[in-house]
């Protein structure tokens, strides 16, 4: 099992769930690049002005790992790289475990991802002027649990760990991409697990996903917020478990 982390996030992110696998899987967690302890030497911006370059990356790891095909579990925006990853390289993939996904964050016609287009401009340039003061703003929108404020601190203080030059180029990534186009090349079974409330990824976005993946599996969570694993790793665990377990 390859767990892979959402924006602002590193492995870590993981440890109350991935833990829960080792007895029945290989766990591998890693972290993207620009992200926790990975070499921001090896960051190149051409590479990674798409998504796409996030998933040869993944794509890499498993074939090094040669270990596949391996049940790829990606939170919010990896969620979308595992996807690219599994269409571009589909027999490395036995099944998908979707976190929180959004094919596209901006709202178009006949299509609610939750944000307009302003919306997203504002949060970049707010991003691009004060990354800092950005994350302590947006971390408690997407932990969205005010009476657990060690989850937002902990997701501030990995925020404030990513290097925010590239932060403000992968936020940019993340935040226009348009992948709706991608889901229907998806041959992978998939799981994709939504809050039940979550400010990020809203239930329309997952269930535009769920709709149109054509093998998929939708579970609501019983949880607040867009990092479930951290606010409710219990049931994120259980729903996982019932998907991958035979």
């Amino acid at each position: 099992m390859l767990f892979a982390h959402g924006f602002g996030c590193d492995q870590n992110m993981w440890r109350l769930v991935a833990p829960a696998f080792e007895q029945d899987f290989r766990v591998v967690t890693f972290d993207l690049v620009g992200a926790g302890g990975s070499d921001l030497a090896s960051y190149d911006p051409e590479k990674y002005a798409t998504l796409s370059g996030y998933a040869a990356d993944v794509i890499d790891l498993i074939d090094e790992l040669d270990q596949g095909p391996v049940i790829f579990v990606g939170h919010s925006v990896s969620s979308i790289i595992g996807v690219l990853a599994a269409v571009e390289r589909p027999e490395l993939f036995d099944r998908l475990v979707l976190v929180g996904p959004s094919a596209r964050y901006i709202d178009d016609e006949g299509y609610v991802g939750g944000f307009s287009a302003a919306d997203i401009d504002d949060l970049l340039e707010s991003l691009e002027s004060n990354y800092l003061g950005w994350s302590h703003a947006i971390t408690p929108v997407i932990m969205s649990n005010p009476e657990r404020p060690g989850l937002t601190q902990e997701l501030d203080e990995s925020f404030c760990r990513t290097d925010p030059d590239i932060a403000r180029r992968f936020a940019s990534v993340t935040f226009r991409s348009d992948n709706r186009d991608d889901l229907p090349k998806v041959i992978t079974p998939t799981l994709v697990l939504q809050s039940r409330e979550d400010a990020i990824a809203p239930q329309s976005a997952g269930e535009y996903v769920r709709d149109h993946v054509p093998d998929s599996t939708y579970v609501v969570l019983d949880s607040v917020g867009h990092c479930p694993h951290l606010s409710e790793p219990d049931q994120t665990i259980a729903a996982i478990a019932d998907f991958v377990r035979p």
